[in-house]
C-alpha cells in the first residue's frame, strides 16, 4: 500500500467516524421504511420524504429527490427496494457538485492568482475561527505560503483565537487588535500577503448578522480595498455553516448569499450530529459547492469535500 492510498483510507475512516451519528439515524428510519415491502410503492416514497425531511435535506430538495426516484419507478416499471438505496445514492449525488481536486496540494491551479485570496464569512459560533486555523495548516503542509488576516475586530477575543490558531498551523498572522477598522486590516493582509510572495491569503470577517445593510456595507467595504492591492480579490468568499443546526444554517445560508457573493460552502461539526443530511439541501437549494467539511475537533479533521464518498458514507 503507497502513501497515498494510506492518506486516503485515513480520510476515508474519518469520514466514516464523522457522519456515524447521521448515518446511523438515517439507516434506521430507512429501514422502517422499507421493512416487509418488495416494491416501491407511494407508501415506500411517502416515508422516504419523510426520512429525508427529518434528515434536514431540506423540503425542496427531499421533493426533488422524490420526484427523481418517481421518474425511476415510472420508467423502470418495477423497481425493488433492495435497489432503493443505490438509487438514492445516485441521484443524490447528481444533485452536488463536485470539487476539481481532490486533496490540498492540488487545489490551486496555475492559471489561479497569486496570493489566492479567501474571505471567511458566516455568524459567530459556527466554528469560523477554527476553520480558518485548519484550512491554513492544510494549505501549509500541502507547500502552500499562507497568510491569516485578522479582519474580525468586533467580537470579543477574536483575534486572540485566531492568533492562537495561527501559531498552531505555523503561519503568520495580520493583526491589528480589536476594535481595529476591518477593512484597514485586510489592505494589510494583502499588502503583505503580495510583499511574501503568499499563495494564499484567509481573511476572517465579523460574523454579526442584527443587520444585513450594515452586514453588506462592511463587507463591500473590505472587497474594494482588498481590490485595491490585488485586483480581483477575493477570488473565494467562502461561507461557514454549522451542521449541527440543522435548518438554521438554511437561514444563515438565505441571509449571507443575498448580502455578499458566496462562492463556496465550509460545513462545520458534522460529527457527533444527526443534521448532515443539511449539506445535501443548503448545496443544492443555493446553488453554491461545498467545498469543505469538517468531521472532528482536531486540527487535520478539515476535508474536501468529495460528493461521490460523503453521499457513499451517508447512506451505506
Amino acid at each position: 500500500m503507497g502513501l497515498f492510498d494510506i492518506f486516503s483510507k485515513n480520510k476515508e475512516k474519518k469520514l466514516e467516524k464523522g457522519l456515524s451519528t447521521t448515518r446511523t439515524s438515517f439507516y434506521s428510519k430507512l429501514s422502517k421504511a422499507v421493512a416487509g415491502r418488495a416494491t416501491v410503492d407511494a407508501k415506500v416514497l411517502d416515508d422516504l420524504e419523510e426520512v429525508l425531511i427529518s434528515s434536514d435535506v431540506g423540503v425542496a430538495t427531499t421533493i426533488k429527490i422524490i420526484e427523481r426516484i418517481e421518474d425511476r419507478v415510472a420508467r423502470d416499471k418495477y423497481l425493488g427496494t433492495d435497489e432503493l438505496n443505490r438509487i438514492l445514492k445516485e441521484e443524490t449525488v447528481s444533485l452536488l457538485s463536485e470539487n476539481k481536486a481532490m486533496d490540498f496540494t492540488g487545489i490551486l491551479s496555475e492559471s489561479d492568482e497569486r496570493p489566492y485570496v479567501i474571505m471567511v464569512v458566516g455568524v459567530n459560533g459556527v466554528g469560523k475561527t477554527t476553520t480558518i486555523g485548519k484550512l491554513a495548516n492544510k494549505f501549509r503542509l500541502a507547500g502552500k505560503k499562507v497568510v491569516i488576516g485578522a479582519a474580525d475586530t468586533f467580537r470579543a477575543a477574536a483575534v486572540d483565537q485566531l492568533t492562537i490558531w495561527s501559531e498552531r498551523a505555523e503561519v503568520p498572522i495580520v493583526s491589528h487588535g480589536m476594535g481595529a477598522d476591518p477593512a484597514s486590516v485586510a489592505y494589510d493582509t494583502m499588502t503583505f500577503a503580495k510583499n511574501e510572495n503568499a499563495d494564499v491569503a484567509i481573511v476572517d470577517t465579523a460574523g454579526r448578522l442584527h443587520n444585513k445593510l450594515n452586514l453588506m456595507n462592511e463587507l463591500a467595504k473590505i472587497k474594494r480595498v482588498m481590490q485595491k492591492v490585488i485586483p480581483g480579490a477575493p477570488h473565494e468568499i467562502l461561507l461557514i455553516l454549522d451542521g449541527s443546526t440543522g435548518q438554521n444554517a438554511f437561514e444563515q445560508a438565505k441571509q449571507f448569499i443575498s448580502a455578499t457573493e458566496v462562492n463556496a460552502l465550509a460545513i462545520t461539526k458534522l460529527d457527533g450530529t444527526a443534521k448532515g443530511g443539511v449539506v445535501i439541501g443548503v448545496s443544492d437549494q443555493f446553488n453554491v459547492p461545498v467545498k469543505y467539511i469538517g468531521v472532528g475537533e482536531g486540527i487535520d479533521d478539515l476535508q474536501l469535500f468529495d460528493r461521490a464518498a460523503f453521499v457513499e458514507t451517508l447512506f451505506q
